[in-house]
């Protein structure tokens, strides 16, 4: 159903008209960083440390211990990425801000893959809708999710290409689907809950290809790396998710779920919370934990909902439950967000669920935060001012709402899929799915 001419027009200067925002935001944080030498929150609370998820993983990836030294939870694909394109010759030294000064191979190549990843996010849009294209693509790219991957030359920017192109409308064949699919979850390991969503679709040789194609390209980069076996990777992510538990202020600064919010206010640490009174931090304590259990139901719900009617559920939204239900069941860290947005932008203006879920996505990506309290003002040496600073830290409302937003993106778009299921099956009767006719059509998005 496509909405009326009127309605249409008006979301597009809506859309528009947040997009300026972020436009807008993103010029305050260039004049802040000219002025005071070093990027604002939300962006990373240590201003010397530009780029250095790159640098410090390519750092083991070139001089090895990967996993019993560094107890890295990426599998080996991304240290066999990270070798190609950086310069071995600037890994000699144990200090890897040397090699940042150093290789500008890698420099180079975080911010190649950042403008790559523009073209395709606009022409993946422009398949979907020509008219909301531009301002979801400047939200999607210039917005605080992408940036502040940039910033940190978190290798999500690759990961976010090869999720676009195994899922939006770019590539035909279905092998270079499987590939791009495959190299996705080899990049980030909790994205294979998008391969098995295509089983909510009845697509078995999708997800056949799909996974085969992860685990050849898992053996093959295991087998170039020498080490990342499948015991020493659970055994470091356990060992990742009980550090989790324990719990620190600097673990919301810019977070994905409530998850260590949870934890913090278990422990009484968290004090823009614990001054709202100790009835406040009951209430949160009790409540945060029901909501995500509340979404995280809501969004298996819908999932048995598709697998009863798949041709009603377009592919994209089956891909962002599962990245949602990835991410606000573990912290895999603010910038995971950057994964969702292409899947949400990819819903029509229509509805109170959908047009809900891209309002939210929208205030996801204004780069700006508004503080809670009064600022702690600390000494810092500055990578992109070059000079010491005097930086702002600061309890922010973002660190409250952000989370609460991801998790009522999911949880509208659950909403919105069970009542289009209900729908059909009001409208065309009860048919069991499995057995349907191969002949039926699937909607390819």
């Amino acid at each position: 159903m496509t909405p009326p001419p009127r309605r249409r027009s008006l979301s597009v200067w809506i859309e528009a008209l947040f997009a300026a925002g972020v436009l807008a935001c993103l010029a305050w944080v260039a004049w802040h960083l000219s002025v005071a030498g070093y990027l604002p929150q939300p962006y990373f609370y240590e201003s010397f440390d530009t780029w250095m998820d790159w640098f410090n993983t390519a750092y083991y990836a070139h001089n090895g211990g990967i996993y019993d030294d560094w107890r890295s939870v990426y599998l080996p694909l991304s240290f066999v990425i990270l070798k190609l394109f950086s310069n071995s010759a600037c890994y000699g030294w144990a200090d890897t801000m040397q090699a940042r000064n150093c290789d500008w191979i890698s420099i180079a190549s975080i911010h190649l893959i950042f403008l790559v990843n523009i073209p395709l996010v606009y022409w993946s849009f422009r398949k979907v809708d020509k008219s909301t294209a531009l301002p979801r693509t400047i939200a999607t790219c210039l917005g605080l999710p992408m940036t502040f991957t940039l910033e940190r030359g978190n290798l999500l920017l690759l990961t976010f290409t090869f999720l676009l192109l195994a899922y939006g409308p770019l590539l035909k064949s279905a092998r270079l689907r499987w590939l791009a699919a495959g190299l996705a979850v080899n990049m980030k390991i909790y994205l294979i809950g998008t391969i098995f969503a295509q089983l909510l679709r009845h697509r078995w040789r999708w997800f056949e290809g799909a996974l085969a194609a992860s685990v050849v390209i898992y053996l093959l980069t295991f087998a170039i790396v020498g080490e990342g076996s499948p015991g020493q990777i659970i055994r470091n992510l356990t060992m990742f998710s009980e550090s989790l538990q324990a719990g620190s202020p600097l673990d919301v600064w810019y977070s994905s779920t409530y998850q260590p919010m949870i934890v913090l206010l278990e422990h009484s640490s968290f004090p823009a919370v614990s001054t709202l009174g100790s009835n406040t931090v009951e209430a949160l304590t009790l409540g945060l934990p029901l909501a995500i259990h509340f979404v995280q139901v809501s969004i298996v719900i819908a999932a048995v909902a598709s697998w009863a009617r798949p041709e009603v559920v377009p592919l994209h939204r089956l891909v962002l439950l599962s990245i949602a239900m990835a991410i606000i069941t573990t912290e895999a860290g603010g910038y995971a967000q950057v994964l969702l947005l292409p899947f949400v932008f990819m819903e029509r203006w229509h509805g109170p669920g959908r047009i809900w879920a891209l309002i939210a996505t929208y205030l996801l990506c204004l780069p700006i935060d508004i503080p809670i309290g009064s600022a702690v003002t600390l000494v810092r040496e500055s990578y992109l001012g070059g000079r010491e600073v005097f930086a702002d830290y600061f309890a922010s409302v973002g660190q409250l709402i952000r989370p609460g937003l991801i998790l009522s993106i999911a949880l509208a778009l659950s909403m919105v899929t069970m009542r289009d299921v209900w729908t059909d099956i009001r409208r065309n009767g009860w048919r069991w799915p499995i057995g349907r006719p191969a002949s039926t059509p699937l909607p390819a998005s």
